[in-house]
């Protein structure tokens, strides 16, 4: 697996339950960080890669991801009316010119793996990258960690996972790789394991959202059964393939946050806004101040 990747899948048929009642109506996709949504730091980051297919797979109830990509000519037009170029710009190139978006249907939600089957026939057969858009992954200054892994994959000929570090008491939170001489940054996965206790983890490496994988995942996924819920886990496809094609452990360089949780998004958005072009000074004015309230910090 040598050939640069082009194509990125999102999958985010998900119906984001954790944070009902917001989620009722916005996709959980579609929840700020600032003033971009979540699944724009993806996509830019995709785009970063390399990538310049972006296929979303989302299910039938879901339109708000399909309309933020769309264009918005009312709009566009009275922004244009009004005199507000910046804005207008923001609106138009939410993706850069050359780059599609495909949306493809997920019928039932049988899991991660199966979201991932539904792209086969958009990907085709070349190498891809999956992201997770609730994974913000953050590389101030840097590449992203998609890119990292992208040029990375195509040096080594082999396909990439980002792992990240995590205490060992929390291994049963997460899948966990095992792999032949990891270095600084890498090392070839022998065995992956799902949510194993702190006394049997292989390592404390764990999955996050972001994949470089061949095209032959997709027949390894039509081989696989539904697993742990009835669904069909794309870690029990990608452990399939393990004895006969390199995918590597890559451990990004950046700061990841967790935005399928509460706190994750809270960290991400005091983060980004501390590091804002506009608000960065007001944001810790405020925050000093809320902490100064809250008799956590003394401003004397």
């Amino acid at each position: 697996m040598t050939k640069r990747i082009r194509k990125a899948v999102f999958p985010v048929a998900g119906l984001g339950t954790r944070f009902l009642p917001a989620t009722k109506t916005v996709p959980k996709e579609m929840l700020p960080i600032v003033d971009k949504p979540l699944i724009q730091y993806a996509v830019d980051e995709a785009i970063e890669a390399g990538c310049d297919t972006l296929i979303f797979v989302t299910n039938r109830y879901k339109h708000a991801v399909a309309d933020y990509f769309d264009k918005a000519y009312e709009l566009e037009q009275k922004l244009e009316k009004s005199g507000k170029h910046r804005q207008l710009d923001l609106v138009r190139n939410v993706l850069p010119e050359g780059v599609r978006a495909v949306f493809v249907t997920q019928a039932e939600a049988l899991g991660l793996g199966h979201a991932v089957l539904c792209a086969k026939p958009v990907v085709g057969d070349e190498p891809f990258a999956v992201l997770l858009p609730d994974d913000l992954i953050w590389n101030k200054g840097g590449p992203g960690a998609l890119k990292q892994m992208a040029d990375h994959a195509e040096a080594n000929g082999a396909g990439a996972i980002a792992v990240q570090d995590v205490p060992r008491e929390q291994t049963a939170s997460y899948g966990i790789v095992a792999t032949d001489d990891f270095s600084e940054r890498s090392g070839r996965i022998r065995r992956m394991v799902e949510k194993p206790s702190p006394e049997t983890a292989p390592s404390t490496l764990a999955v996050v959202g972001r994949y470089v994988l061949p095209a032959g995942i997709f027949d390894a996924l039509e081989k696989t059964g539904r697993g742990a819920g009835g669904e069909i886990q794309l870690t029990d496809a990608i452990a399939s393939l393990l004895d006969t094609t390199q995918i590597d452990a890559y451990r990004f360089r950046g700061t990841r946050f967790d935005c399928g949780t509460h706190l994750g998004l809270v960290e991400a958005t005091i983060r980004f806004a501390l590091d804002h072009e506009k608000i960065s000074d007001a944001a810790r004015d405020s925050m000093a101040r809320t902490l100064h309230e809250l008799g956590v910090i003394d401003l004397d």
